[in-house]
């Protein structure tokens, strides 16, 4: 299975147990990766049945021989698509209600490795970042035509960017003489666009305008937003939704989403006297995230902002 087989996910085993996989039960996988989490639940089943759904369709094409050599009689399809689209996708396999939905919504190890394909400052690359290398919006139009108030928007909100308004300015500034083409020549920017003081400890400077612009590239927000309300109506009774999430507008999405089927007259400003009639679907399994042991991360510093979530429908 070449790099597959070396590759261990962030949280790993704790996602596994928690799924608390069925040997007959349907589960899906909807960030399928380099195929961690999915050997793992494939391994377990006997007459169940494995979804696993990518937006990459390289880790799809890979997806077939890396499942096809674990031993397993279960069956497995692997789908290419956003995993927003997650309804659609239950529809067209003419599954109605799933045993447990597992996301791990960290950019996979290929994606930022492989230069070319435009998601890290530290290889000079075009400007891609795109993780379904079939839609049309990359970075590099982002970054190029994009006015100055919105790449400010989109860097302070998705990169949670305290300079974003001087990034943004540059990044406009440095265009109107040349398109801006490149990982690295972006990053440059933004560096300079910081004021020293702030670059000298911490992160590299752009890593916050990068993750802002990936996000923004490819709807990532909005698209777990509707996923996970569509993957906890289609969850059987019993059947438990897990979420890895890895910087804080994820795991708040996560946590609202949960919070508000699990508590759904919270929100509410009802008189005292009007009762509510909202009825809870889903049970808090961990009211507070999992976090990576000091052990996995120390193996692998990408874990240490990894939070898991878990949450099981009701009957």
């Amino acid at each position: 299975m070449g790099e597959y087989a070396a590759h261990i996910p962030v949280l790993r085993d704790e996602a596994i147990e928690m799924l608390r996989i069925r040997p007959d039960g349907t589960y899906v996988d909807c960030t399928f990766g380099r195929g961690g989490h999915s050997v793992e639940i494939f391994k377990r089943l006997r007459d169940g049945r494995l979804i696993a759904v990518d937006r990459d369709e390289e880790a799809i094409r890979a997806g077939e021989t890396v499942l096809r050599s674990i031993p397993s009689r279960g069956t497995f399809a692997l789908v290419h698509a956003n995993f927003a689209e997650i309804d659609r996708i239950l529809s067209d396999l003419g599954i109605r209600a799933v045993d447990g939905v597992l996301y791990d919504l960290g950019v996979s190890s290929p994606q930022l490795d492989v230069a070319e394909r435009g998601f890290s400052y530290q290889h000079d690359a075009p400007l891609d970042m795109r993780m379904d290398r079939s839609q049309r919006t990359t970075a590099y139009e982002l970054v190029n035509t994009a006015d100055e108030a919105a790449l400010a928007e989109i860097i302070r909100i998705y990169g949670e960017e305290r300079f974003a308004r001087a990034i943004a300015r540059a990044i406009v500034r440095a265009r109107s003489r040349r398109p801006i083409r490149s990982t690295v020549e972006l990053a440059e920017l933004v560096k300079a666009a910081i004021p020293a003081p702030a670059r000298r400890s911490g992160p590299h400077p752009a890593k916050r305008t990068f993750q802002a612009l990936r996000i923004a590239v490819n709807d990532e927000l909005q698209s777990l937003r509707i996923s996970l309300k569509a993957a906890v109506q289609r969850l059987a009774p019993g059947g438990r939704v897990a979420v890895i999430s890895f910087h804080s507008l994820e795991d708040r999405i996560v946590k609202e989403t949960f919070r508000s089927a699990a508590d759904p007259c919270a929100d509410l400003d009802l008189p005292p006297h009007l009762p509510c009639d909202r009825t809870p679907i889903l049970k808090l399994i961990t009211r507070r995230p999992i976090s990576p042991s000091a052990e996995e991360i120390a193996e692998n510093p990408r874990a240490r902002s990894a939070k898991l979530r878990v949450a099981e429908r009701l009957p």
